[in-house]
């Protein structure tokens, strides 16, 4: 047997890892679930020893079927802007802080307003959220003085498993440029940010190429584990750029939609475009050589279905509910199956790329006597599909005529149908292994046989399963229900806060009595 390669994949709440062969073929799988803690309303964070002991039992389940000794290189990839702070030992300082946190809601309006007098401070305040290293570890500085004077070094998530693994810390150009803290154009930390925090230079972590080795698996894990001596672990990168490397995307140069908890887009650039919507990440295989890929995401994208499906209508059998619908649609996925009134707005969990308002709340709107749970089901997907029409208008997506789709939800025709109708372009549901772990397992391949290149490091692994083309009438209607849609923002802030929230005059008058 030939050489093999180990992707690792630290996810929100498992981490996987996933055996490849040079033919890129899939050896063995295996992961290990954990859940986050929530001490606080809005806070989710956690110990990220527990991420280390779920990726060696992972390891050892892997290994008792395949002979770890032939793993040429290893890649970690994993939840971006999940910040662990380490202390002078190396040991962390407090959990982390996870990405979906929002503790920091209150301070983003002042770091906004401050960032935006920074130089590239445009992009800077463009991105910062809830969940940013920039705000988590600000937080950390105002809130938890005693931790943040400890403070000698930060990672982002999946960094500190290749830390464990090597005793080497450092990050890459991803989570640097996502961490709202990093100038993309002069690719370096920005100094303004690291005054504000109050972290020395020498805390941030070097920024190296994904493909480049960070260092070689210690010792006493390669004697746990059964690796030969010093195999290299790369310096990884995000999941998105991991998932962007499976698909095809990033090295082909097309975009790729993956619907999964949340949604995201994702599309290779030349370079960045300041009056666009979407986050700027950077990529580099060897450090030298930059790539752009801008991401955007619609954040209650599977979570609004199965929202509906099963904690409203208590549903678990996701599969058999679509597929009754799929045979009430007859396959069509025509917008008029329910109500041409029924719209559904899917910002459940409030939204960060198209408003920046992690306060939206979700809607239905055009509710009547006859409404069915399936015309509200089919609401759903509608609305989430709408929300990636208006998110590709805000990220500047040049018109494409075919759009690649992955994840769970793609596996609904009805949905796949209507995206293809709502968004006037060619879907295809790609077919293969795709997602995190297998894109950076690709990446430790590329790393050792060099005779690959990301313009075909994914050739052979995806292939297209069907495709889905625009239906003309349904296209016209849904461009008209499109417009409706856009407007219920307006709505919801007028009846939320008032007229001049809503940028409208107030009409109304009261009656004495």
């Amino acid at each position: 047997m030939g050489s093999t390669f180990l992707g690792i994949d630290l996810g929100t709440s498992s981490v996987k890892v996933v055996l490849i062969d040079e033919n890129k073929q899939v050896l063995q799988q295996a992961g290990r679930e954990y859940e986050a803690q929530h001490p606080l309303p809005g806070w989710s964070e956690i110990d990220p020893g527990i991420w280390y002991d779920c990726m060696m039992d992972c390891l050892g389940e892997l290994f008792r079927h395949q002979d770890a000794s032939l793993v040429r290189a290893v890649g970690v990839t994993g939840q971006m802007h999940t910040v662990v702070v380490l202390d002078a030992d190396g040991k962390p300082v407090r959990p982390a802080i996870m990405w979906n946190d929002t503790r920091t809601h209150e301070l983003i309006p002042d770091l906004k307003k401050t960032f935006s007098g920074y130089e590239e401070g445009k992009h800077l305040a463009g991105i910062v959220s809830t969940g940013s290293p920039a705000a988590n570890l600000y937080w950390i500085s105002r809130e938890e003085p005693e931790h943040f004077r400890k403070i000698r070094k930060f990672v982002i998530g999946p960094d500190y498993l290749v830390y464990r693994l090597t005793g080497r810390l450092g990050t890459d150009y991803c989570e640097a440029s996502t961490s709202s803290m990093y100038q993309i154009r002069a690719q370096k930390w920005s100094e303004e940010v690291r005054d504000l925090i109050g972290l020395e230079e020498d805390v941030y972590p070097r920024v190296g190429g994904s493909c480049q080795p960070a260092g070689v698996i210690l010792p006493e894990i390669c004697s746990r584990i059964g690796f030969a001596r010093n195999v290299p672990v790369i310096t990884g990168t995000g999941d998105n750029p991991a998932s962007a490397v499976s698909t095809g995307c990033l090295g082909r140069g097309y975009p790729v939609l993956s619907l999964g908890t949340s949604g995201v887009l994702m599309m290779p650039l030349s370079s960045p475009d300041d009056t666009a919507k979407g986050k700027v990440i950077l990529f580099s295989e060897d450090g030298s050589r930059i790539s752009y890929l801008v991401q955007g995401v619609v954040q209650s994208t599977g979570e609004s279905v199965t929202w509906w499906t099963r904690k409203v209508l208590g549903v678990e059998d996701l599969k058999r509910f679509s597929d009754g619908l799929e045979a009430l649609s007859g396959d069509s996925g025509k917008p008029d199956m329910p109500s041409a009134r029924l719209l559904f707005y899917p910002h459940l969990a409030g939204d960060k790329t198209i408003y920046g308002d992690p306060n939206m709340k979700g809607a239905f709107i055009g509710l009547s006597a006859d409404t069915t749970a399936e015309d509200m089901f089919y609401a759903v997907m509608e609305g989430v599909s709408f929300a990636f029409r208006q998110l590709m208008e805000e990220m500047h997506m040049p018109k494409c005529r075919t759009l690649k789709v992955v994840g769970g939800g793609a596996r609904s025709n009805v949905w796949m149908q209507t995206l293809a109708n709502i968004l006037n372009v060619r879907i295809e549901r790609m077919e293969g292994m795709m997602g995190p772990g297998f894109g950076i397992a690709l990446l430790a391949m590329k790393s050792v046989l060099k005779e690959h290149s990301m313009e075909t490091l994914a050739d052979g692994a995806v292939r297209v399963e069907r495709t889905f083309v625009p239906q003309g009438g349904s296209v016209e209607k849904c461009s008209a229900k499109y417009r409706s849609y856009l407007r219920i923002r307006t709505a919801m802030k007028y009846i939320e806060e008032g007229a001049d929230a809503a940028g409208l005059r107030d009409t109304a008058f009261s009656v004495a009595t």
